[in-house]
């Protein structure tokens, strides 16, 4: 199966197929797996109400990027979170210097980095860490 173009429908295989960790469980990579849901939340979380826990945020990308690799990871949050976060996840993957120019074939499209601005309130905080 190719995955040009990363959706919700093949999101979990390409995961599957983008995990480094050998001789893991199934539970080790339902956890990892998880992640991107808990990062999808707080980011929902932070522009509803405000509420940023960016040391939480930070650490769950940080292990999805070691478990399953940079680029592949930053596809798959790409695909997993609303649009609307987009500024959010951007500011939090340039923080780890793993935010790409172009990040491509999530939802039939290329998302082009510059179209993005950057979250400026979680910069801030970002900066003091």
């Amino acid at each position: 199966m190719s995955f040009v173009n990363l959706t919700e429908k093949n999101l979990l295989l390409f995961a599957a197929k983008c995990y480094d960790k050998p001789n893991c469980i199934d539970s080790e990579f339902d956890e990892d797996f998880k992640r991107l849901r808990y990062i999808k939340r707080l980011l929902h979380r932070n522009r509803i109400t405000g509420v940023l826990k960016e040391r939480l945020i930070l650490n769950h990308i940080i292990v999805v990027q070691n478990v399953f690799g940079v680029e592949a990871s930053t596809r798959m949050m790409f695909c997993k979170i609303d649009s609307k976060d987009y500024s959010a996840l951007k500011t939090f993957l340039a923080y780890t210097s793993a935010m790409p120019n172009t990040v491509y074939g999530i939802n039939g499209r290329d998302i082009i980095a510059k179209e993005i601005s950057l979250d400026e309130k979680i910069a801030e905080i970002l900066e003091k860490i």
